[in-house]
């Protein structure tokens, strides 16, 4: 039996990264944390990192303080009813997406603690954004001790109105697949231009990787970085008169997201 203060529930690829996060930053010791993972491969990876790792919540004795959610959508219903015992006294942070506060409430009653959290795939390497929403019933040093948890995963944001995820979904969670669409395309344009294909494609990676870095390190708008980029009849303003020209690449991206955001709630009504 063990007797830890947090527990992770699911340890595949998101799950462990964050684990990884939280303990190479120090926010939790390896003895904090118990690891509930069915397949055998993943338990076992998980224990190389020094944590407690155990196949159900049976196997769990007192009532942890955390329960962190990290399983397929499409699985909650069924492992959620085993955690019921803890929901008097833990606090349950969800990553599983689509998943609204009101199925936790649902299965674990409408006094218990649940926090939301919209992650995407960069958190697997520290530079992630997660979206939260908390219900009333979480405590602020709660709120706080996750935000923590999250932040060694990449940037962390809250909103305070749950219909804001399914937007926070179409922007942020969907949004990796975009940037790397545009930079199969920018390779391709490349390519097209007469470029080889595996200097196309380091151009096209290292410049998108590059002009975020500068976004987040510079204290200039995007819109005045592009504007300090661009010579006026130069080769970047031709090009951006095709971009921008009738607002085509913004009105396309709003297009975009606003498919990703109405998808999104629709899932969470099925």
């Amino acid at each position: 039996m063990t007797n830890k203060n947090t527990v992770l529930v699911g340890c595949g690829n998101m799950g462990y990264a964050m684990l990884q996060g939280w303990l190479a930053s120090g926010k939790l010791q390896p003895s904090d944390v118990t690891i509930i993972e069915p397949a055998d491969t993943l338990r076992e990876r998980a224990a190389k990192l020094g944590v407690t790792t155990v196949k159900s919540s049976a196997e769990i004795s007192d009532a942890p303080r955390l329960v962190i959610i990290a399983v397929k959508p499409q699985v909650i219903q069924d492992i959620l009813p085993d955690y019921k015992p803890y929901a008097a006294s833990a606090t349950f942070l969800s990553v599983a997406a689509g998943t609204p506060v009101a199925l936790f409430e649902q299965i674990l009653g409408n006094q218990s603690a649940v926090i939301r959290c919209m992650p995407n795939t960069p958190a697997a390497i520290g530079k992630g954004m997660m979206v939260t929403f908390a219900n009333n019933n979480v405590q602020p040093d709660m709120v706080h001790f996750t935000e923590d948890l999250l932040a060694t995963s990449g940037q962390v944001a809250q909103v305070s109105d749950e219909s804001l995820m399914d937007a926070v979904t179409a922007v942020s969670g969907s949004g990796p697949a975009y940037i790397f669409h545009f930079i199969e395309c920018l390779t391709q344009a490349g390519i097209t231009a007469g470029l080889p294909q595996d200097i196309a494609g380091m151009l096209a990676m290292q410049t998108v990787y590059g002009a975020g870095a500068l976004a987040a390190a510079s204290t200039d708008t995007p819109s005045q970085l592009r504007i300090n980029v661009t010579s006026p009849n130069g080769t970047t303003a031709a090009a951006l008169d095709v971009l921008m020209g009738d607002n085509r690449l913004q009105n396309l991206l709003t297009e975009a997201v606003e498919a990703a955001r109405k998808r999104s709630v629709e899932l969470g009504k099925s």
